[in-house]
């Protein structure tokens, strides 16, 4: 069986192990939900520059106590770390529709082999609009996915074909999840990183996603530090 895991747990996991992908000087957009907790985890030696859409160039992490006045995109409170700016709207849709970003990290109701991404809309139910996350993965360098493996029936996020409206297509270069990292190279979809406790054979088995098994698979980063907090707490 695949291991069990808190929802914190889970959510900090994918979050952190994106945060230690990033170089220094990287400038990065965070979706909403898991993506956003990324900033938390950065390691102090390096400097990302974090852009939201709705105009900040140099968000930190959430502060302890929340301002309203410093918001991201999804509502979450954000810091304004030294050297950041405040900007207009259009100007952030410029940087991003002009490629200025190196990643963006966003949620998934569905990735699939192709490196399709549907997040934004489940027929049927009503929502707000998709916000900006088509410009992003358009114009960010690199897309990263950060999702819960199943959803909360227990199916597969990593699928075969997308059957939901699209985000984008062929644009995802890495998918991370509680469970594992899949990154894309040269056109196939490829397990690099495997966590603690989950058999590769069970993980493909209940995977709908057909991967590639990387020569040099290894264990998800962060998971070191993640076991330590574990033993110190109890």
């Amino acid at each position: 069986m695949l291991p069990e895991l808190d929802e914190k747990v889970v959510r900090e996991r994918i979050a952190k192990r994106i945060a230690l992908d990033f170089d220094n000087g990287a400038v990065v957009n965070l979706g909403i939900g898991i993506p956003t907790l990324v900033s938390d985890f950065i390691p102090h030696s390096v400097r990302v520059i974090m852009q939201t859409e709705n105009g900040v160039v140099g968000a930190g992490p959430a502060p302890e106590e929340h301002d309203l006045r410093f918001i991201g995109a999804g509502g979450r409170g954000l810091s304004l770390i030294p050297g950041s700016s405040i900007v207009s709207s259009d100007m952030s849709f410029g940087l991003i529709r002009g490629g200025h970003l190196d990643a963006t990290v966003l949620g998934a109701l569905e990735v699939d082999e192709e490196g399709n991404l549907a997040n934004w809309w489940i027929p049927g139910k009503l929502i707000p609009g998709m916000g900006g996350a088509m410009d992003l993965v358009s114009g960010a360098r690199a897309v990263y996915v950060a999702t819960t493996h199943f959803d909360k029936k227990g199916r597969s996020k990593l699928v075969k074909k997308c059957a939901l409206p699209l985000t984008g297509a062929g644009v995802v270069s890495t998918i991370v999840t509680e469970y594992c990292v899949v990154r894309k190279r040269d056109g196939h979809m490829v397990l690099t990183e495997i966590a603690p406790n989950v058999d590769v054979n069970e993980l493909l088995e209940k995977t709908a996603m057909s991967f590639e098994v990387s020569s040099d698979l290894c264990l998800m980063k962060g998971i070191e530090e993640e076991c330590c907090c574990e033993e110190a707490s109890k």
